[in-house]
């Protein structure tokens, strides 16, 4: 699935990432609205990473990042900074919120509508100079990227998937009995607003849209790599065992020992080896 050695040493020879020293100066984040297809206002930053190259090499050549967060986040959230943090090592970053979070405008859909703010993060990533393009999501993020890149055929060159559900309306677990609590009473709506910065739509999914599993044999022949905490609380190992038996072999799977759920739980270390394999798979 993901480029071999000799994928690997051919891009070794031409460009040469390290890390910026101390002193080197580099292109300030810039930051900005995007609007949507369907005419949402999204606040997005685009951050040009700690990898420098050889003159020779040309500009740009290192990927893109573009983190979806989980349900409550937002870019200027500290777990969605430190993500940030840890993949500009490898390449350019692009955060963004989602609707209905942080500054972003309109009101969340908890996963539906959210593919077309993660196409104009995208988009946007394109338009920096960026020939190769990883999404990364976190949760209901990891749900959208798998969705995003079954409905936009190679728009992204590498999907990376953590901590996502397999199926919908899954209340298995008391988190997730919360979280449905959270989206569907009025007065839930009304604690997402004003406890947790979230605003949520009043209207339920009509249609339902495709579900992650559904989605995920839509991706190849797109890179995949989907990451599970065994100790996750929302979503037990079954749901990413289903995501890896849906993409065959341009999927990959990596149960996590110990870990809990999406950005709280994802390890620096663990965030390098997503930025490796990220490197390699968008190669």
């Amino acid at each position: 699935m993901s480029n071999g050695p000799a994928g690997q040493a051919a891009r070794s020879t031409t460009v040469r990432p390290h890390y910026e020293t101390s002193g080197a100066t580099r292109p300030a984040p810039l930051r900005t609205f995007l609007h949507t297809a369907d005419g949402v206002r999204i606040d997005a930053v685009y951050e040009p990473g700690e990898v420098v190259y050889e003159t020779s090499a040309p500009p740009f050549d290192h990927p893109a990042f573009v983190v979806a967060h989980g349900f409550t986040g937002d870019a200027d959230k500290p777990h969605v900074r430190r993500i940030a943090r840890v993949l500009a090592r490898y390449g350019a970053v692009v955060t963004f919120s989602f609707r209905g979070h942080g500054a972003s405008g309109g009101r969340s859909t908890v996963g539906d509508r959210e593919v077309f703010d993660l196409a104009a993060a995208v988009a946007w990533a394109r338009e920096q100079g960026h020939a190769r393009v990883v999404t990364v999501g976190f949760s209901m993020g990891g749900s959208v990227v798998l969705r995003h890149a079954a409905l936009n055929a190679r728009q992204t060159d590498a999907v990376v998937s953590v901590s996502a559900p397999a199926r919908w309306y899954y209340r298995g677990t008391a988190p997730m009995r919360r979280l449905h609590w959270l989206v569907t009473r009025p007065e839930g709506r009304l604690l997402g607003r004003y406890g947790l910065r979230t605003r949520i739509h009043h209207r339920g999914w009509n249609p339902v849209p495709l579900s992650p599993v559904e989605a995920v044999p839509r991706i190849a022949p797109t890179p995949l790599l989907v990451v599970h905490g065994d100790r996750d609380g929302y979503f037990p190992v079954d749901h990413p065992r289903m995501l890896a038996e849906a993409a065959g072999d341009h999927g990959e799977l990596w149960l996590e020992p110990g870990m809990g759920h999406a950005e709280h739980a994802a390890t620096d270390a663990l965030l390098a080896r997503i930025g490796d394999w990220a490197v390699g798979a968008a190669g």
